[in-house]
């Protein structure tokens, strides 16, 4: 069994697609196939649910599949270290791997222009991911960190950095009866045609509490795991939407939107960085963790 094999079995699990995985690893088809075949015989189990295609994993494969994450992320781990130790001045290099809720993701470039300033030769992979994916890709080693919620559900076992503090607007189109207003209840939102993230998001379900303590339950006519869609059907469809107020300027002038801030009650959360707690932590991880000051300004 060597590293690549398990480079190989990663990348058809998460790609799900022979010739897709075999791309992504800059091999032939057969070449994967063939190695990943090699991988079982050598374990002695099947991996794969056998087809003409990628069906699946078997439960044999799954298992497999969660040790060699384990083993890829201290390969990479010992990667950034010894290029630190050889590299121009300790130089660190490598690609950071970070699983983000949907709300946040425009605050992630705060994040990784700070570590950019810091390792210019450190690459990025942003995902868009529920904060329970989050924790579930944190466990399997398939993300090295996430940017999620630190204060509503529980992220014990975790370490972790607070970015920023998350209050809420509702945001609607220009010339919407309520743009002139100063802030808005939550009651009075609910009597809108509203857009929402999916109730699978942590975002919902935050917003979801704020309705209940306003006693209030409404119905959404869109829901959608995008914030990007949220925006767009505000300005298309003259529907409303609850958002992370920070969203006004992030994105720079929201042509044709107002955000109205929320009150009674008044909903605030804590959002940071979050990293398994291991010895020893991968340099990536150390110096995305030391970034998030510089990411405040602080």
């Amino acid at each position: 069994m060597d590293i690549r094999q398990l480079q190989y079995l990663a990348a058809l699990a998460r790609e799900k697609h022979f010739t897709r995985a075999a791309a992504a690893c800059n091999i032939t088809q057969p070449t994967l196939s063939g190695r990943i075949r090699q991988l079982e015989q050598e374990l002695g189990v099947p991996l794969l649910e056998r087809s003409q295609r990628f069906v699946g994993l078997t439960s044999e494969g799954e298992r497999v599949l969660k040790w060699a994450h384990r083993i890829l992320d201290d390969w990479q781990s010992l990667q950034s270290e010894l290029q630190q130790i050889k590299g121009k001045k300790g130089e660190l290099v490598g690609r950071l791997v970070l699983g983000v809720i949907p709300s946040a993701l425009p605050k992630a470039s705060l994040l990784t222009r700070a570590m950019n300033a810091a390792h210019p030769s450190v690459d990025f992979t942003i995902l868009s991911h529920s904060s329970e994916e989050i924790i579930r890709a944190l466990n399997d080693f398939s993300i090295d960190a996430g940017i999620t919620y630190l204060d509503n559900e529980p992220v014990e076992g975790l370490m972790q950095a607070e970015l920023y503090r998350e209050s809420y607007s509702l945001f609607v189109a220009e010339g919407h009866e309520l743009a002139g207003r100063p802030s808005v209840t939550w009651f009075e939102a609910a009597q809108q045609p509203l857009c929402l993230l999916t109730p699978n998001m942590q975002n919902r379900r935050i917003i979801d509490r704020a309705f209940a303590a306003a006693k209030v339950r409404p119905t959404a006519r869109l829901e959608t795991n995008s914030i990007m869609n949220l925006l767009a059907s505000v300005r298309s469809m003259g529907l409303c939407s609850i958002m992370p107020d920070y969203l006004r300027n992030a994105l720079g002038a929201l042509e044709g939107v107002i955000a109205i801030p929320l009150s009674e009650p008044v909903v605030s959360h804590k959002v940071g960085l979050v990293a398994v707690d291991r010895e020893p932590l991968s340099p990536l991880v150390s110096a995305l963790l030391k970034s998030v000051s510089e990411a405040l300004g602080t």
